[in-house]
């Protein structure tokens, strides 16, 4: 893999350096994320306006510090995404396949995303095996194949290091710390921004800083709470 070569969703997006006139963010992701795939192809949209910094984060992480269950871990609710996304990446023109296990433990290919620097093209390549050729990463052999395509010859030895597994426990620390609670999230001048639906918005702050600065959009940021359900309380 050349990764000095610019990938599909990353023109004028990748990270390094200082370009004046470019906002700052960052895009918190997880590859156990089909709509994180997904919001990848169309990032290309901020060419020329955001300066990314691509943050690879352990999604369970974010769920077990904000008690939540994923979104595949809901059975009535995992087919409907599965089908979404099948449904927006053929509406888009973006190639998609769902691996033939999902969810899949994600943490080895993250570590292999660290371990080369987050490179703009190392993710891209690492979602391509996942959501465009629909491979099993879950299976030590398949995520052999993706480590040679990358360029990596020992897989253990690039991803084991003390300091490759504290970077992404650091990055998954600063993304709660930013009040991320899923993915994918962008985070631009502190207002989060979560979701591959969400980049209609993120285009919107990006014309108009004050987009949330309306009587109405500050109302929404102190609304009450009516009632709040009891989780632990029997079914009636």
């Amino acid at each position: 893999m050349d990764t000095n070569t610019v990938p599909r969703g990353f023109e004028g997006n990748a990270t390094g350096g200082n370009f004046p006139g470019l906002r700052a963010a960052r895009w918190y992701f997880d590859v156990v994320s089909p709509f994180a795939y997904l919001q990848l192809a169309g990032l290309k949209r901020f060419e020329g306006r955001l300066q990314i910094e691509y943050c690879p984060v352990l999604f369970a992480g974010l769920l077990k510090h904000w008690g939540q269950l994923g979104p595949a871990e809901i059975p009535a609710k995992r087919l409907q995404i599965y089908r979404m996304c099948t449904f927006l990446a053929r509406s888009r023109g973006i190639p998609f396949r769902m691996p033939p296990r999902h969810p899949f433990n994600p943490l080895p290919a993250l570590r292999l995303i660290v371990a080369l620097d987050a490179q703009p093209a190392v993710i891209a390549d690492v979602f391509d095996f996942i959501f465009a050729e629909g491979r099993d990463i879950g299976d030590p052999a398949e995520l052999e194949a993706l480590a040679r395509r990358l360029g990596v010859a020992d897989l253990a030895a690039a991803t084991g290091s003390a300091q490759v597994k504290q970077r992404l426990a650091d990055n998954t620390n600063a993304a709660i710390a930013e009040g991320v609670f899923g993915v994918p999230t962008m985070v631009c001048e502190g207002e989060l921004f979560w979701g591959d639906d969400s980049s209609d918005m993120l285009d919107a702050f990006l014309r108009d800083r004050h987009l949330f600065e309306d009587p109405e959009m500050q109302r929404l940021t102190d609304l009450p709470v009516g009632q709040a359900r009891r989780l632990d309380a029997p079914a009636r």
